[in-house]
């Protein structure tokens, strides 16, 4: 019979069936700290006759740490600072006829403690009626000190830290879960694989409310024979320089469990190092390894265990969102070479509008200029929606388009209806999407690129802020670009004379924040622009 509790007497107690737990695991407690209990008594002489009767007692493996107050209000204090009290023994009658009484009204209530079992003591029963007092408070149990004999003692003492180590149990997997739903729905927002492994992470240690580290790797091979090493995808605490490292190294410490995890295809739970192997339903397979302070409790491994289905969920989610983005990018490459193939002057020209468009956004961002404007969706789409700024030139006619001279009114009013043109056929499309795309902020650029910021633009003469700030930033990265390359009716122009241009046109056609940045950009890498950059 496996007895986790020890009894001070030696001897086996006539109640031990109240404190033999069976499925108790062998390889540890969770947590070693011993159980607090606080007795609350006005009597020193019942503090050391306590003392005495638990002074050998452990339950499951932890010990007994015995705190003491004098009256209610010093007891208040004790659990205030302390709420992992599991017992209180508590006399009723101390500085008052109902001091204990008022005291279990104020840890229910002011403490909002609900786990500590409070059991009360009393020489005097006939102050406090045991059967009121038992149904108008909140309390486990009521003694009479002449009944409370060693052998009572100890059991009501094992039967209320049974009772709290449940309550325990159950509030931790509440949280637990809790801690799931909120972390895992939290991971379907995500779009970046190392940011989500990053989170993933995050939400393990706050499952466990340890710091824990740890290291979330992805199966490259089919088979453990043929695997390449797993591939890091994000690292904390003493790991975090495997974050650097693509893969994991056959030498590490966490690799003979974490390819245990991988071969068995099932979780691996032997601390000092425990493994979390996750199969999505999309075949992908990863695993998280952990190395938390102490052994992990049956509740903690189910706990993370049904967070890890959530995941793979989420996991699968993350590849099939990296898919979709992916064929939309190729759409819009698609769609930008579509309108550059018959003008063969304009080679790398959509390119170097992104790599400008990207870098400009960023750099408002930084400064907090446009804020309102600067959404997470603008800044990751706004580089790749600039390729499609010219895509309404697929109306243009070849002799307009392809002219080498200077084109006459008529010939210029065509040429502008491109603006038109490509809004339209994005904005369409765009529709079509639904949420925010690359569709939709290339809708904007084509139709508003050649808007001026003073509003002398086309085609519908929006001025200042009413231009959209994707618009306002391939203004000028347009211009800047097609000054500094050959074009069929220019040859390109220095980079001293470009800069000129832009900045006599600050405030007037382009937006002046927008060309700060520019120059700001340029500046910093003076060499970079232009064709001979490019050799």
């Amino acid at each position: 019979m496996n007895v986790q509790a020890r009894n001070p007497l030696g001897a086996e107690p006539e109640d031990a069936w109240m404190i033999d737990d069976h499925g108790v695991p062998e390889d540890g407690p969770l947590d070693a700290r011993p159980f607090r209990i606080l007795i609350v008594d006005d009597e020193a002489d019942v503090h050391s006759v306590t003392r005495l009767a638990l002074r050998n007692v452990n339950y499951k493996g932890r010990s007994l740490e015995l705190l003491s107050a004098y009256s209610a209000e010093e007891a208040f204090g004790i659990l205030k600072s302390a709420p992992d009290v599991a017992l209180v023994l508590l006399d009723v009658v101390m500085e008052s006829d109902d001091a204990g009484l008022r005291l279990v009204e104020r840890i229910r209530g002011e403490l909002d403690n609900q786990m500590t079992r409070i059991v009360l003591r009393t020489g005097q029963p006939g102050h406090a009626p045991e059967q009121r007092v038992i149904i108008d408070y909140d309390i486990n149990d009521y003694k009479a000190k002449t009944e409370l004999t060693t052998q009572k003692l100890f059991t009501t003492v094992i039967a209320s830290l049974r009772a709290y180590e449940s309550l325990v149990t159950i509030e931790c997997s509440r949280v637990g879960l809790s801690k799931i739903l909120e972390g895992a729905g939290n991971l379907y927002q995500i779009h970046s694989l190392r940011e989500f492994a990053s989170g993933v992470l995050k939400q393990v240690s706050a499952i466990l409310d340890v710091g824990a580290d740890g290291v979330l790797c992805v199966l490259n091979g089919s088979t453990v024979s043929d695997m390449l090493a797993p591939t890091v995808i994000a690292a904390t605490g003493d790991y975090a320089a495997l974050s650097d490292a693509s893969l994991l190294p056959p030498d590490h410490q966490l690799a003979p469990t974490i390819a245990t995890a991988f071969r068995e295809k099932r979780s691996q739970y032997g601390h000092p190092v425990d493994v979390m192997f996750i199969h999505t339903d999309h075949g992908h397979e990863f695993a998280i390894a952990i190395t938390p302070p102490w052994p992990l409790a049956q509740v903690q491994q189910d706990l993370l265990e049904v967070f890890c289905h959530r995941i793979g969920a989420a996991f699968d989610n993350l590849f099939l969102f990296g898919q979709l983005r992916k064929a939309q990018e190729a759409t819009v490459v698609a769609l930008a070479d579509l309108a550059e193939f018959r003008d063969e002057d304009t080679g790398g020209h959509v390119q170097r509008v992104q790599t400008l468009t990207d870098r400009i956004a960023n750099r408002l961002h930084a400064r907090g200029v446009y804020h309102d404007e600067m959404a997470p969706p603008f800044l990751e789409m706004v580089g790749m929606a600039s390729i499609l700024h010219d895509v309404g030139k697929v109306a243009t006619p070849d002799h307009i388009l392809l002219k080498p001279g200077a084109h006459t009114p008529e010939e210029r009013a065509i040429m502008q209806m491109h603006a038109q043109v490509g809004e339209t056929i994005l904005a369409r499309a765009a529709a079509m999407a639904g949420d925010t795309s690359y569709l939709t902020f290339g809708a904007q650029i084509a139709g508003g690129h050649h808007e001026h910021f003073d509003g002398n633009g086309y085609p519908r003469a929006l001025k200042g802020t009413a231009i959209p700030l994707s618009a306002r930033i391939v203004a000028v990265v347009d211009v800047f670009d097609a000054l500094l390359h050959r074009r069929p009716y220019k040859e390109p122009w220095p980079l001293e004379e470009t800069i000129k241009y832009i900045r006599e046109r600050r405030g007037k056609q382009f937006d002046p924040e927008v060309v700060d940045a520019l120059l700001g950009i340029v500046a910093e890498e003076p060499g970079a622009w232009g064709p001979s950059s490019e050799a």
